[in-house]
């Protein structure tokens, strides 16, 4: 299955949600994403089923290994993305924003060579 940017930003909150919380409940997704909970309850079926989360009995929801590994590529995406935007000027809230639209669309080839970009221009400061 092809995630979309939906299902990738519903991994990677699941992400960020369980590092700062411990556990997540779809209600702390729906909080976080601003979707209600039905939404979020649907969304979890797909992501379910296509094998990328786990929901136990208690209704506490992990990441399967290849859920966690979607998550942490677009985690990682995001975080350079901002940085990188913030140290060419853009504001930390437009950073994010824009971080957050290109994150899903941006190539591998790109990403990777921006990365390497940045690693070369940190490296001469």
């Amino acid at each position: 299955m092809i995630l979309g940017e939906s299902a990738e930003n519903y991994l990677e909150t699941i992400l960020i949600l369980s590092r700062k919380k411990g556990n997540v409940r779809s209600v702390d997704i729906a909080a976080e994403l601003g979707f209600s909970k039905p939404s979020v309850c649907v969304a979890m079926r797909n992501l379910r089923e296509h094998g990328y989360a786990v929901t136990d009995a208690d209704g506490l929801i992990s990441l399967t290994e290849e859920g966690l590994k979607v998550a942490n590529r677009v985690y990682e995406r995001h975080l350079t993305l901002s940085n990188f935007f913030v140290q060419i000027g853009v504001s930390e809230d437009q950073a994010a924003i824009d971080a957050c639209r290109i994150e899903h669309v941006i190539s591998v080839e790109t990403f990777e060579c921006l990365k390497k970009h940045i690693k070369a221009v940190s490296k001469n400061n």
